[in-house]
């Protein structure tokens, strides 16, 4: 039982009676994947919904009331708002869920779900990428299943950054404060009416944690806030920024995130059943319910092993640089008068985060994960192989293959990421309930007779969305600054919608090898600049503020971009958010993906694409390992590895260039009569019927429900 009390942060905008629920609305998020819910507010001022970024608080707190007025006395907003207000209460309430009928038993508490970030929509900007994605993604789709989680992260008002890309290609951050009032979350109180919730211990200073709720349809998601008057100026700015860069702020706000966060549920009287942690940054969450259990009366490893039954872990990433990993003083600095409350001495505390066996100087918290859990998973088969192999040193005694590390492949929240008018295609072919349907295979062959013609028509009209989107962002660009000629092209000022597309759309980083298809320039040149077949290609992501050679990658794409040579033909889109995500998943033709073999964990964005016919064109790496059938996209290469990573980028571009040449252009220009590539279309068809069902959250949270959460409970 959840033991709390929420106050808006101002005053909540005043609402004629008959429509008086439109403030509740606007602070659940579960308007974010609901169609006919962006609709009403779409509908009560559309040009305030557009310039607010479609965030129905702002929108609310900024409207003219005799448009609320008008609203509420129009007979077809009336029946919009009733017919959605229904829909959301039965969604709140339904006994009937998935989880519910059939389990309804078999958990006693709630799946706590730690994660170091959360994307749920671009009015709460608190992520960074794909793992916040897929964070936002589990929460919404728990609360359409009916499973009891809560999750627990971070408030960050800085958010990550936002990017602003200078005349040289160079990439700036700047940082830029949260309005707390026009964003869809609540201050958590105490039952005496305190914002302090609990209380962690940072060395030899005692700091105290607030926290903010974010309403995810029936999921609750707690932010915790160091920003508490009681803290000392320093102390109130810990949480400001996602992922720090400094090892110290690093360190303490994970130790905020990780002990802290047991502390307010707690406080917020969850017991959870399950305790599921999002990557190693959560890790220090396990020791903290250890030391609950040593202070019962458990010793060191009953307590442990009391912790370990009812822990999942999932590691993200096979990269080194990818794991937090402290030195050792570091820890013992922070952890020196904590390990006594484990009851063991700093030896036996420190080798909880060592790599291996050996002596290491620094606390890789990924391994302090692996050891405090019961039930472990990778992201994909491939990586599942691959995190084996990376972490056989904690299970020496034991062969590569039985390293207790499984797989659970990674998915993403279908209603969250369908194209609005695909969602109509579906409604008129595939059934008015296939949304409830949706991981069933029988449903999505029923992809493969809508008419081409139709298909064709809805494909266009993403890509002149996607086109207007970002020629609209060019101009706002234009605005602030005079441009040059060359940094107009660079924006997208020069893209025509009746090209074929490629996007190239993620985190910038050198395993990712963003540059790797201007690997022959003059022979890219030739493809791009074909009279006849023109391609063009748009960039957009961001570089980790620290790391220099990614951003040196991402000003060598811009560079490209800026060149005449290439006619306007290279793209590259400013600071990539979850809303501009949505037109480029959208609208692309063609998903570019071309890591390193190995070293991409999932990549869950080209499903997003897929879901929207836009087929993959990938090395098969993460989860293109699994979800390439020869007949859905096209896999770069033969799956081989090279040794050398100079021969690996000369082989895999040669290979890109002639599937570019000699299938993926053709294929596109190939038309009949009525100008409908009826090749292609049969293609994109193919990427929707056999990613949707295999690749979605549905299935992946009903894994992790069967295999791992119901096995600790």
């Amino acid at each position: 039982m959840e033991n709390e009390s929420v106050i808006n942060k101002g005053p909540a905008p005043i609402l004629p009676d008959r429509v008086g629920r439109l403030n509740e609305l606007a602070y659940n998020l579960w308007w974010g994947w609901h169609p006919r819910a962006r609709e009403l507010f779409r509908m009560l001022d559309y040009p305030l919904w557009r310039m607010s970024s479609h965030n129905p608080v702002k929108q609310l707190r900024k409207i003219d009331p005799d448009r609320l007025q008008a609203a509420a006395d129009d007979p077809i907003f009336i029946n919009l708002y009733d017919s959605v207000m229904s829909a959301f209460d039965c969604d709140m309430t339904d006994g009937e869920s998935w989880f519910t009928a059939r389990y309804p038993e078999r958990l006693s508490g709630a799946i706590a779900f730690f994660s170091a970030e959360f994307a749920i929509h671009n009015s709460l900007p608190i992520y960074a990428g794909g793992l916040g994605v897929l964070a936002g993604d589990i929460c919404k789709e728990a609360s359409d299943l009916g499973l009891p989680l809560v999750g627990v992260g971070l408030m960050y008002p800085q958010g990550y950054f936002c990017q602003h890309i200078s005349p040289d290609g160079w990439q700036e951050e700047i940082l830029r404060h949260l309005n707390f009032e026009e964003a869809p979350i609540d201050h958590v109180l105490s039952p005496q009416g305190k914002r302090t919730l609990a209380q962690v211990q940072l060395g030899d200073r005692s700091v105290s944690i607030g926290v903010w709720v974010a309403r995810v349809g029936r999921v609750n998601l707690y932010l915790l806030d160091t920003d508490i008057e009681e803290n000392a100026p320093e102390d109130r700015k810990l949480a400001n920024r996602l992922y720090a860069t400094e090892g110290e702020l690093r360190i303490q706000q994970e130790i905020i995130l990780g002990v802290g966060g047991v502390r307010v549920l707690r406080a917020l009287g969850i017991e959870p059943a399950i305790w599921h942690a999002n990557e190693g940054h959560t890790a220090f969450m396990m020791l903290e319910r250890v030391r609950e259990e040593v202070e019962k009366g458990a010793t060191f490893a009953e307590a442990t092993e009391k912790v370990r039954v009812n822990t999942v872990f999932t590691t993200h990433t096979p990269l080194s640089a990818g794991h937090d990993i402290f030195p050792v003083q570091l820890v013992e600095n922070y952890f020196r008068s904590y390990w006594g409350l484990l009851e063991i001495d700093s030896e036996a505390f420190l080798k909880l985060g060592r790599e291996g066996s050996t002596d290491d100087q620094d606390f890789n918290m990924t391994a302090l994960a692996l050891r405090m859990a019961d039930r472990r998973n990778a992201v994909s088969q491939l990586h599942g192989e691959v995190a084996r192999r990376m972490w056989h040193g904690l299970w020496p005694e034991s062969q590569e293959a039985a390293v207790p590390i499984s797989h659970v492949t990674n998915g993403v929240h279908m209603p969250s990421w369908i194209a609005p008018e695909l969602v109509q295609l579906y409604d008129k072919y595939l059934g008015l309930d296939w949304v409830k349907k949706r991981d069933d295979p029988e449903l999505w062959q029923r992809v493969l007779d809508i008419p081409n013609d139709e298909f064709w028509t809805v494909r266009q009209t993403l890509k002149n969305k996607l086109t207007s989107i970002i020629l609209e962002r060019a101009q706002r660009c234009w605005a602030h600054f005079e441009p040059t000629a060359q940094q107009v092209t660079a924006m997208g000022g020069l893209l025509h919608p009746e090209c074929l597309t490629i996007g190239f759309v993620r985190r910038f980083a050198e395993y990712k090898r963003p540059a790797l298809i201007f690997k022959d320039l003059e022979r890219l040149k030739r493809i791009v600049k074909d009279p006849w077949r023109p391609v063009q290609i748009v960039f957009a992501g961001k570089s980790h503020p620290a790391d220099t050679q990614s951003k040196l990658l991402l000003q060598q794409v811009y560079t490209m971009a800026s060149d005449p040579d290439f006619q306007g033909r290279i793209a590259f889109v400013e600071d990539y958010d979850m809303h501009v995500a949505h037109y480029l998943t959208q609208g692309v033709d063609v998903w570019l993906n071309t890591p390193r073999r190995l070293n991409e964990a999932c990549g869950t964005s080209g499903m997003k694409a897929a879901l929207n016919g836009v087929p993959h064109l990938s090395v098969r790496d993460g989860w293109w390992y699994e979800g390439y059938n020869g007949n859905n996209g096209w896999a770069i290469g033969d799956g081989s590895g090279v040794a050398n990573p100079d021969a690996e980028d000369k082989k895999d571009a040669e290979a890109l260039y002639r599937l570019l040449e000699e299938e993926i252009v053709p294929l596109y220009y190939d038309r009949d009569r009525s100008g409908v590539p009826n090749g292609w279309i049969s293609v994109a068809k193919e990427a929707i019927s056999s990613t949707a069902t295999i690749f979605g959250t549905r299935r992946m949270l009903k894994e992790y429900t069967e295999r791992m959460y119901l096995k600790g409970a």
